[in-house]
């Protein structure tokens, strides 16, 4: 079967449906359709508070069919092939779909398998992770039957959703264990790829204290290679030296690799590292002019969170609408993120800033500092936000 759209959007995520909600909203309304696999859509930045144990996993998801902008056409199918110079793609069901202009949203693909042992253990003895709707209820199961010994935390090399994400939930959990009387036998570490706690100043000195108040124990330049869940331990490469460390665990929260999905890095749309290669500014494909990329799937250079996405789409909508009408897009994109990095059941850091890592901050205040207001705002605020704003296509 052929079918034909003047605007194709792959994925049906935070991004395409923001996306599509923008476009149908213009006059006249373009034609799109949005081709998605999943009958669910999660607002994943929940999966925190749910790991600990604030939120119930179904507080997450909505009925994806709800979520679809009136008049767009929703093709409940998967991309697996794209060709650019044909303006088409093809389906996992053989169907091919052409356009006159495409837009890539297909998110970040969740790579259990590059740490060996990790995909069988999730959810089992101790090992947890709050970055599936599958595992995240295995999280606070953890956090609750863990009485002392090691609790470890990993982050691991390359892009993640939100840089900041794989220390909330250590935060959530120290709290925890306090509360339950355990934190005083316990030991918790950070083991992460990365080089420092954060990337952005002032953000890193202040979660640099926190880590310090709190007791927890950073092994910077740590990246997980394997879960051996037979006997509890997890193995360490030290990315500085190469050498292997092993560290036994009663419980251990991990962030698995992530990277482009292997669809689109196998396309020619793909950069050298497997993203969709769009400029950074205008979010126009460098190489195919019809072609525009959004989010996590895409080479923009800045952190991959939903606040990310809620900054691009009207970029993305303002230069696509400008090129189907043979203007040049002027419309730019300054690297603007967000990270609320959760540091207890209280409190939070709005970490926000640009490409240059230099703070663009929302608030008349020093957002580098715990504040409730800030916690409040993630734990309520944002979900509202995020369902009846950014996904209509208001903010």
């Amino acid at each position: 079967m052929e079918r034909h759209h003047r605007i194709l959007i792959v994925g049906g995520g935070t991004a395409g449906i923001t996306v599509a909600a923008r476009l149908r909203q213009q006059d006249p309304a373009p034609d799109v359709a949005i081709v998605e696999p999943s009958a669910k859509h999660y607002y994943q930045p929940l999966w925190t508070l749910v790991g600990g144990g604030i939120y119930k996993p179904e507080d997450s998801e909505r009925e994806e069919a709800d979520l679809i902008p009136a008049g767009a056409t929703w093709i409940r199918d998967a991309v697996s092939t794209f060709d650019p110079g044909r303006n088409r793609v093809t389906t996992t069901n053989g169907d091919v779909i052409t356009y006159d202009w495409l837009v890539v949203a297909a998110g970040i693909q969740i790579d259990w398998d590059k740490v060996k042992g990790l995909r069988d253990a999730v959810g089992h003895h101790g090992v947890c992770s709050n970055y599936d709707i599958k595992t995240v209820p295995s999280t606070w199961r953890s956090i609750q039957a863990f009485r002392g010994g090691t609790a470890i935390f990993t982050q691991p090399s390359g892009p993640v959703k939100c840089g900041g994400g794989p220390q909330k939930i250590m935060y959530l959990a120290e709290e925890a264990f306090e509360r339950a009387g355990v934190r005083k036998q316990s030991r918790l570490i950070f083991a992460t790829a990365t080089p420092r706690i954060f990337a952005v100043e002032p953000y890193a000195t202040s979660l640099e204290k926190v880590v310090a108040r709190k007791g927890i124990e950073p092994l910077f330049k740590h990246n997980l290679i394997e879960i051996r869940a037979d006997r509890n331990e997890a193995v360490f490469q030290k990315l500085d030296s190469g050498d292997e460390v092993v560290l036994h665990y009663e419980m251990i929260h991990v962030t698995p690799p992530m990277g482009p999905p292997d669809f689109i890095a196998r396309s020619p749309l793909a950069d050298a590292e497997g993203w969709v290669d769009v400029d950074k500014f205008t979010l126009r494909h460098l190489r195919h002019p019809n072609v525009f990329g959004i989010g996590d799937a895409s080479s923009l250079p800045t952190s991959k969170t939903g606040a990310a996405i809620r900054k691009q789409a009207p970029v993305l909508v303002a230069n696509l609408m400008a090129c189907m009408n043979d203007q040049v897009p002027t419309a730019s994109y300054d690297g603007y993120t967000s990270c609320p990095v959760v540091t207890g059941y209280n409190s939070l850091i709005m970490a926000e800033f640009d490409y240059d890592k230099k703070p663009a901050e929302t608030f008349p205040f020093d957002q580098s500092q715990e504040r409730f207001s800030m916690f409040l705002l993630k734990k309520a605020g944002l979900p509202s936000l995020y369902w009846h704003g950014m996904l209509k296509g208001r903010v």
